[in-house]
């Protein structure tokens, strides 16, 4: 009997060990996905001149298991700057995503739009956007490709609509501070990442490199327009709030978002 219960013992204890092992092996556990590739459950748009919830034109739409930024119902752009909300507010995290822009850019949209989008952070709970305000007070992991052109235009910049971060001990001289990444073509899928500890330290990645680092995000600045002068208390900082994908005229798609949470 002594030696039935000293098996017994000995196989849960391999057992528990084992288990632990695949735990450590698999971190993959630990990533949730934002995005069903089905629908946008858990998401909600603001777009600029309308209410919270109306998804103007069916603008954010899910197609082949992305969402997709689409403009085929639009007649004229009109400053409709949409974002759409995931539901739920974070502090400290690591998002993954992959995005490819497409040939569709509204040309009465601002020209600095072109091939140009971004994913807003630490933004302001979607319900205290206004109808009439342009932009969340937020920052921005920037979105650019080629123009065409032949110049420089890294991805994974930081802009900052409504907001300060410090940039080498400094504030950021401008509203957005380009990243160190090279050039890319625009209809490629890219992989972006956004580590995001509070306020202590924010990384962006393109494609797995580490492109820009910066800290201490907080409420500040101009950019935004139409806020509630109640919410913008300049000098707060941003220890959390709202994940939000862009559309600014210009078309893209997005699949793969996952995010895990940090301690």
């Amino acid at each position: 009997m002594n030696l039935l219960k000293s098996c017994l013992v000995a196989i849960l204890i391999i057992t528990s060990i084992s288990c632990a092992q695949t735990e450590k092996q698999n971190p993959e556990k630990e990533w949730q996905s934002l995005f069903n590739g089905k629908d946008l459950n858990g998401w909600v748009a603001k777009f600029h001149h309308h209410e919270l919830g109306d998804n103007y034109a069916n603008t954010f739409r899910v197609h082949n298991g992305t969402i997709q930024v689409n403009y085929d119902d639009y007649t004229t752009f009109d400053d409709r700057y949409g974002h759409l909300f995931y539901e739920e507010p974070f502090s400290s995290y690591h998002l993954k995503f992959e995005y490819k822009f497409t040939d569709q850019w509204l040309t009465d949209a601002k020209y600095f739009t072109y091939r140009n989008s971004g994913i807003m952070f630490h933004s302001q709970d979607p319900k205290t956007i206004l109808k009439e305000q342009d932009w969340p007070i937020s920052v921005e992991y920037q979105i650019l490709a080629d123009e065409d052109k032949g110049e420089e235009r890294p991805t994974g910049n930081m802009c900052s609509p409504g907001t300060d971060v410090v940039l080498k001990n400094d504030k950021a001289p401008r509203h957005c501070v380009k990243s160190s990444s090279k050039t890319y073509k625009w209809d490629e899928w890219m992989q972006g990442e956004l580590i995001v500890y509070g306020d202590l330290l924010i990384i962006h990645k393109v494609n797995g490199e580490n492109v820009l680092e910066y800290s201490k995000p907080q409420i500040a600045g101009g950019v935004a327009n139409g806020y509630d002068p109640q919410i913008k208390i300049d000098g707060t900082p941003l220890t959390s709030g709202y994940i939000a994908l862009q559309a600014e005229g210009q078309g893209i798609a997005f699949k793969n978002i996952l995010i895990k949470e940090l301690k």
